[in-house]
């Protein structure tokens, strides 16, 4: 943080030969540091990474517990009561294919929405940052410029009592 401060403070000692201070902070405090992260990040999606974020998001839902439970379950009563015609008997064998095959296509995707995510909060931090700096330095001015006007008020203050004084010296 405070290396970062060092470079806004170098920069702004760059150009401080071409403008003043006034001119420094009105053109920071115009110009839009934040950005709708949320909002980009979709716009550059392809069809696949919107499609793994789906499935990712139905994956873990208690609904997609729900059904796979019901469909296993289901999967399991049909091969026992249909006994000797059953198409995957007792040990459940192609079941477990299936299984396999679900996790092995399931934990990539998983995977993909999760980098995005990753890259969105990645986005969400850095914007956050850039707004915090813009905001300390304006609240750092700002704070500056109280000091000034307290400075200020303190000399008119001393001056008004100085002033004060010698007209009291005079009248008695």
């Amino acid at each position: 943080m405070k290396e970062n401060k060092r470079l806004v403070s170098e920069v702004i000692k760059d150009i401080e030969h071409d403008m003043t201070d006034e001119e420094i902070l009105s053109l920071l405090a115009s110009s839009k540091v934040s950005e709708n992260t949320s909002k980009a990040a979709k716009d550059g999606y392809s069809f696949g990474q919107r499609a793994a974020d789906k499935i990712a998001r139905f994956a873990g839902s208690w609904g997609f517990i729900f059904s796979f439970v019901a469909v296993l379950i289901l999967w399991m009563a049909v091969n026992i009561l249909l006994a000797d015609g059953a198409f995957d008997a007792y040990p459940f064998i192609l079941l477990n294919l299936v299984l396999s095959c679900v996790a092995a296509i399931q934990a990539p995707l998983i995977m993909m929405s999760q980098n995005r995510q990753e890259e969105k909060d990645r986005r969400r931090a850095e914007n956050d940052y850039k707004v915090n700096l813009k905001t300390e330095i304006m609240i750092e001015d700002m704070h500056n410029k109280l000091n000034r006007i307290l400075s200020q008020q303190e000399k008119i203050l001393a001056y008004i009592k100085a002033q004060e004084e010698k007209e009291e010296s005079k009248n008695a």
